[in-house]
């Protein structure tokens, strides 16, 4: 699959988006090392604290399927403004993915591609906490 087709999976994931309160829709499409894809929308709630992003859902489902190895994940919203992970998505997706794990975003006039290490540099491992 070409990034831009593991975009288009996440633009039509931002569809079913959840956000009355921000208004700020975004969709994931997380591919595995098998090349399943799941999707992710984030879900909003009136306490905040409980809401649910995008790329966490689309990773919390792929482990739920029994996954552990991921290839790459897309991210867009509604405003196809360039969005990446936040940091809190970012940390999430570092749990299973090495620093070259590419994130795949909205650009102009072709997506933008990353690396989680460029993302989040130094992030918390299992051996920080050993």
């Amino acid at each position: 699959m070409e990034d831009t087709e593991l975009l288009e999976r996440a633009r039509a994931a931002v569809e079913r988006s959840y956000a009355p309160y921000s208004e700020y829709r975004v969709g994931a499409a997380l591919e595995t090392a098998d090349g399943t894809v799941f999707t992710g929308c984030n879900v909003e709630n009136a306490n905040y604290s409980n809401s649910v992003h995008a790329e966490e859902l689309a990773l919390s489902k792929a482990v739920a399927a029994g996954h552990r190895s991921f290839d790459r994940i897309a991210v867009s919203s509604d405003r196809r403004d360039g969005v990446t992970p936040c940091g809190t998505c970012r940390q999430s997706l570092a749990e299973f993915c090495g620093a070259e794990f590419r994130v795949v975003c909205e650009g102009d006039p072709e997506p933008s591609v990353r690396s989680l290490g460029t993302l989040l540099p130094d992030a918390i491992s299992m051996e920080h906490l050993r």
